[in-house]
């Protein structure tokens, strides 16, 4: 069945600029950060040289010429990579210079053996705020730390490591943490993620924390009220109890002052209805002094992607919900992963908005163009990005197989991008999401990306905005690279 989607009379047409590779040859020593491989167990670390993965960028608005991302180097097959590196553009992304992140890992001066998960945000003055998680794998250590970065120069220069958090036990894991500068006020960062608690003698494998597969998540929190020079003792916020568990927590700033946080709230023993993955906020009127009770949405119905042709897992956001918020009006936009629009053929990219401030959300709709007379596999949309632009364009990326083909040695996969503007109508509907544009030029073979719990190219991907301009940073296998980082500006 072909779904016909009413047509619109687009306010303007997205083009898009150069693509632009950003990332190549590792920049690590050739010696750092390794461990024994052994290629007669399949079970062993297998690590991904030069691959980069898992993007996040921002955009200084102090000056719009800096725009920097950074991304996990090196992945390894069982978690984290052998560090952080963060890529530079100060004309507008035309070019790029490489800044591994200091003290993330060994292979950047710090003490620990891989780093994951990074994310960075500009506060309004320029300075630039980077977070991520680095750990131990070695024997039987196990420790696990947050760590935050600051830099004065547009990233390309960081300074030494402040640790937010850190833990040796082997039944604690902290993961998926995030940072947001209050855009309004520089004095005042947020770091926010889930703590993962095992069972007493079950050690926390780095696979299963990754995927969210814990005894208990609950949300942990440490703000910074002056700048980022010193961060307030961590603490909890919210524990939905044992064998639930959160992930995914990132939060926004309201124009009208209000943090409002975004994650997966994953319950195991609840009543059917909300049983499994859900969308859900909590939300702060305070700067992060208090928080609200959680409000659930929406659930996450069957996310997971999988290869059409053989079913080989393709690890994408199935657990990760994106938010943003429009920085005119405080309207929010969440987007997810999700198989309710036609349950058991694919998954596509769900959206939900709220109009005042995450008390109440629309009805999830549909918003990637993948086209649907083409075979079902191939219409998977997956790991979606949400945006929104200084004149209140809702722009939405995602990856999908829709050139893929019968070969079952390859799958060939692309990057799109969807927007609304708000002068065509309502960006809760889905008739409003058009003027698709692909920000690969040609397609990419996902088959040849790391395979990390399925072929990988992050749990989520970066996109942010110049003013009008959207600036997607993304992750695809190239030549004979597992995964390059790649940047496009696209705008009216």
């Amino acid at each position: 069945m072909v779904l016909l989607v009413p047509q619109v009379a687009w306010a303007s047409s997205f083009v898009t600029g150069p693509i632009v590779q950003v990332s190549g040859t590792s920049p690590f020593p050739a010696g750092c950060g390794l461990a024994p491989e052994d290629p007669n167990d399949p079970t062993a670390s297998r690590l991904y040289l030069n691959s980069e993965v898992e993007p996040w960028v921002d955009v200084n608005p102090a000056n719009g010429d800096n725009i920097t991302g950074s991304w996990q180097q090196d992945r390894w097959s069982d978690g984290g990579s052998r560090g952080l590196v963060a890529g530079v553009s100060l004309d507008n992304g035309q070019s790029w210079t490489l800044s591994p992140v200091t003290g993330t890992s060994e292979c950047t001066g710090g003490e620990y053996d891989r780093a994951t998960d990074p994310w960075l945000s500009f506060s309004p003055d320029g300075s630039l705020h980077h977070v991520s998680l680095s750990f131990n794998v070695a024997g039987t250590d196990t420790t696990n730390a947050v760590i935050v970065n600051k830099s004065e120069d547009g990233g390309q220069t960081w300074s030494a490591p402040k640790t937010i958090i850190r833990d040796t036990r082997p039944t604690v894991f902290n993961d998926k943490e995030s940072i947001t500068a209050d855009p309004k006020d520089p004095n005042y960062v947020y770091v926010i993620w889930d703590r993962l608690v095992f069972p007493r003698g079950e050690r926390a494998s780095i696979r299963a924390a990754e995927r969210a597969a814990a005894f208990a998540g609950p949300i942990w929190f440490s703000r910074s009220t002056d700048g980022g020079e010193t961060y307030e003792p961590p603490r909890e916020l919210f524990d939905p109890g044992i064998l639930q568990q959160t992930i995914g927590n990132q939060i926004v700033v309201r124009p009208q002052g209000e943090l409002v946080d975004i994650f997966d709230l994953i319950q195991n023993t609840r009543k059917k209805a909300t049983r499994g993955q859900n969308v859900a906020v909590i939300r702060s009127k305070d700067k992060g002094e208090t928080w609200s009770d959680p409000i659930r949405f929406e659930r996450m119905v069957d996310p997971e992607v999988t290869d059409p042709e053989d079913g080989h897992a393709v690890r994408t956001a199935d657990f990760n919900p994106d938010i943003a918020v429009d920085p005119n009006n405080g309207d929010l936009y969440a987007v997810w992963q999700d198989n309710r629009f036609d349950p058991g053929d694919h998954v596509s990219v769900a959206l939900s908005t709220s109009t005042d401030g995450g008390f109440t959300w629309s009805r999830a709709v549909k918003v990637n163009n993948t086209p649907t007379s083409i075979p079902s596999g191939n219409q998977q949309a997956f790991t979606p990005s949400v945006d929104v632009a200084d004149d209140g364009t809702v722009s939405v990326t995602y990856y999908d197989f829709r050139n893929n083909t019968s070969d079952p040695n390859t799958l060939p996969t692309d990057y799109w991008m969807v927007h609304c503007h708000p002068s065509s109508g309502s960006c809760s509907e889905a008739g409003n999401y058009g003027n698709e544009v692909r920000l690969t030029d040609v397609s990419f073979d996902m088959e040849k990306a790391p395979d990390a719990g399925g072929y990988f190219t992050g749990d989520y991907e970066g996109l942010a905005n110049d003013g009008d301009d959207f600036t997607p940073f993304f992750s695809q296998p190239h030549a004979t690279d597992p995964a390059s980082i790649f940047f496009r500006r696209v705008g009216p």
